[in-house]
């Protein structure tokens, strides 16, 4: 199956990297940048956006995956890629080509449920949500759960456990959290963007699993925050490292940012995850752009560096336009510098 992929993928990318074309008198560029299905609708806006600012470049976005993205950049297919998690090291020494990880936006995975007719806002822990993922909480009305949520008359309903497919960036995001929480889950499921699953149904589109959620009564799975606010799905507040139940909002990941993404270097390979703060959600992670340092053709190096220019100008405005959270302003100041460079 993945070679089939890589075979369409491939033809696609013949197609548009063959060189910039020519129309109307001006070269116009085509760029190709594959990434998460995640942040795909803001990056389809800043794609709108850009293209009208600068009609000779248009960009098509491929959204294939966190790990595919990835795999695709480093072989030196497409022009830009992005995912939900760092490049792993070995991919990265198995290359030969320097590519930057850019944070793009902040972006926090949020816990999703189905309980119709169940009033109250669920609260769940680290560990309680490890549980959950691991098979050990199995109905709604398990005594982990009502301890932590008193007021609400949780049923005596199976837990049905949606999750994403293998390689996808939520996944890291999640399992880099609950491996902070829960030495169990850490064990048996493990850290990455194909946790070994031990229960539940997989999606391939978080859309997918968004959808189904809300026709299955009492299922629980996980989203990006901006999805599950416009599909008007009901999300959980989580307990954080200083013992805060904390709703997902702009500003709670914001502040996680503003806590763990403070490093003062241009390695922004750096996990959000559980962070101290009273006010940090703890499902917080960057979204990545991962971009060839040099590009094959200088004029498509060109043009890459002047839409990382605008993304980290003009983007980021139109990101906070739309509910996203943007990144802190040193972060910024250092991202877009690092994103200068490129060639």
């Amino acid at each position: 199956m993945r070679s089939h992929s890589h075979r369409i993928f491939g033809c696609f990318i013949a197609f548009f990297m063959f060189g910039p074309l020519v129309v109307r008198g001006q070269e116009r560029v085509v760029l190709v940048q594959t990434g998460s299905s995640m942040p795909e609708p803001l990056y389809k806006s800043w794609i709108d956006a850009y293209h009208k600012e600068t009609p000779s470049t248009q960009i098509r976005y491929m959204p294939v995956g966190t790990g595919e993205s990835a795999r695709n950049i480093l072989a030196g297919s497409g022009d830009l890629g992005g995912g939900d998690a760092p490049i792993p090291e070995s991919q990265l020494r198995a290359s030969n080509k320097p590519v930057l990880e850019l944070p793009a936006v902040l972006i926090g995975i949020v816990a999703i449920y189905e309980l119709p007719g169940v009033k109250g806002e669920l609260k769940l822990t680290g560990p309680a949500l490890a549980g959950i993922f691991l098979g050990k909480i199995k109905a709604w009305n398990d005594p982990a759960l009502t301890r932590l949520n008193p007021e609400m008359n949780l049923p005596a309903l199976p837990i049905h456990v949606f999750h994403r497919a293998d390689g996808k960036g939520s996944n890291y995001i999640l399992s880099d959290y609950l491996c902070k929480v829960s030495p169990e889950f850490l064990a048996s499921a493990g850290r990455g963007e194909s946790p070994k699953w031990p229960v539940g149904q997989s999606f391939q589109r978080s859309q997918e699993l968004v959808n189904q959620l809300h026709s299955t009564p009492g299922a629980i799975g996980y989203t990006e925050l901006n999805l599950a606010v416009s599909s008007g799905i009901r999300m959980a507040s989580i307990k954080n490292a200083a013992g805060d139940y904390i709703k997902p909002s702009s500003q709670s990941i914001e502040a996680a940012a503003s806590v763990g993404g403070g490093k003062k270097n241009d390695d922004f390979r750096v996990s959000l995850t559980n962070a101290l703060g009273k006010e940090s959600y703890p499902i917080a992670s960057f979204t990545w752009l991962y971009v060839p340092a040099v590009a094959p053709d200088p004029e498509r190096g060109k043009a890459v560096a002047s839409y990382l220019k605008w993304v980290y100008t003009s983007g980021q405005r139109i990101a906070q336009e739309q509910g996203y959270a943007t990144l802190p302003a040193e972060v910024l100041s250092r991202v877009a510098a690092k994103a200068d460079t490129v060639r």
